[in-house]
This record gives structure tokens, C-alpha cells and sequence, in this order.
């Protein structure tokens, strides 16, 4: 299957299940999803696999184990790609993520070590400084709200030392060409755009050893 974009129909489905976020709604409309939003996302994973390597789509369902929102569906279907990088698409547009958006406690360690350290630390303000100038929005997840333990609360670089979190991220509204393989050129330039930042984590920090 060839990508060619996600009809207008795709995000009426996810206006509709926002509305509607119940089993009966999502069994009578499970066959348009297969059609109108896992298979173009499928067909997308599969031209994005060369350069970015195997995608997996998310499952539709919530966990809500832990959840006070009991609402079964997640109002969006998402996917990540082995290399890096996520796709996001709901009835507000197409968004994708690069980064690491949850630091395991000793990739924590790595990451806050790497930011305090002058060369490494200036390192990264140079790829931030690089993707703003390419409108690349970077987010911090999960901040403390003051310093961590063991770092003067007037560090040069104090706020990125609270973070818990880094990744590049970048949202599109709705407009006509996300019915078109234009969706594909999108999401190719933000990875290749904000590749320094996933760099520079898998240099600095690297995988979990937990």
C-alpha cells in the first residue's frame, strides 16, 4: 500500500470518538478505522523503514490501571520508529517527537552529568540553539521544580538540569495536504531536522542498563 495521506474522514473518526469515547462507538466504526487511520499509518511506517528502521503501532486502547479517566480509546493513533522518532495523528493534526521522553534513573545520572559538564553541556546548547533557527520546538518532561539534588540552583544551565525528559517536537494543524504523501515530507524533514538532539542523547546518555 502506497502512503498517500489520511482522508478528512480519518479525523472526523477521532472528533467523533472525543465525543463519543464508548465501546459502541468504537465497534461500529472499527473496520473505518482499520481502513482510514492504521492503514495509512501503516503504509507510512513502511516507507519511513529504510531510514528509520521497523515502526510499531500503539495499540487503541487506554491503560487505565492507574488512570482516573476511564474512557476506553485514546483519541489518537500513535506509532515509533526503531531509530528514533514518533508519529502522532488525531482530529487536531499530525505531530511527531524525536528525543528521549522518559530518562531511566541511571540515563538520568548520564543526562544531568552531560548538561553540567562545560563541553558536553555547551554541546547541547548548540543543538538547541541549531533547531530553534529550524523552528523545532525542544520540551523539557517531567521538571523539577527546582534544582536536583546535588546541583547549585545557579547553574548556567539549571534549567535543562530539571529536566526528566528531552525530546524535539513539532505539531500540524489541519490543512489540505495531510490528505496527500506532502504528510510524509513533513515528518521526514522534522527527523532529519531535529536528528542532532537524538544524537547527542545516544552519545551522552545512551540505552537503560536497568
Amino acid at each position: 500500500m502506497t502512503f498517500r495521506g489520511w482522508p478528512a474522514e480519518a479525523l472526523e473518526f477521532y472528533e467523533g470518538l472525543e465525543a463519543d469515547n464508548s465501546r459502541t462507538y468504537w465497534s461500529a466504526h472499527k473496520a473505518f478505522y482499520e481502513e482510514a487511520v492504521y492503514g495509512p499509518m501503516a503504509a507510512l511506517l513502511a516507507e519511513l523503514e529504510d531510514e528509520f528502521g521497523p515502526g510499531k503501532i500503539f495499540r487503541p486502547n487506554r491503560d487505565l490501571r492507574f488512570s482516573a479517566d476511564k474512557s476506553p480509546y485514546k483519541t489518537h493513533i500513535g506509532a515509533v520508529l526503531e531509530r528514533g522518532g514518533y508519529v502522532q495523528l488525531s482530529a487536531n493534526g499530525l505531530a511527531a517527537g524525536l528525543g528521549m521522553y522518559h530518562l531511566a534513573a541511571d540515563q538520568l545520572d548520564r543526562y544531568r552529568s552531560a548538561v553540567a559538564e562545560d563541553v558536553t553541556g555547551r554541546e547541547l546548547e548548540r543543538v538547541l540553539a541549531g533547531l530553534a533557527k529550524k523552528r523545532i520546538e525542544v520540551v523539557g518532561l517531567n521538571s523539577l521544580k527546582t534544582a536536583p539534588r546535588g546541583y547549585p540552583k545557579d547553574h548556567p544551565r539549571i534549567e535543562l538540569l530539571r529536566h526528566k525528559g528531552l525530546i524535539a517536537w513539532q505539531e500540524w494543524p489541519v490543512e489540505p495536504w495531510l490528505g496527500t504523501a506532502e504528510a510524509k515530507k513533513k515528518i521526514v524533514a522534522f527527523l532529519r531536522g531535529a536528528r542532532p538532539l537524538h544524537d547527542w542523547l545516544g552519545t551522552r546518555v545512551g540505552p537503560s542498563q536497568l
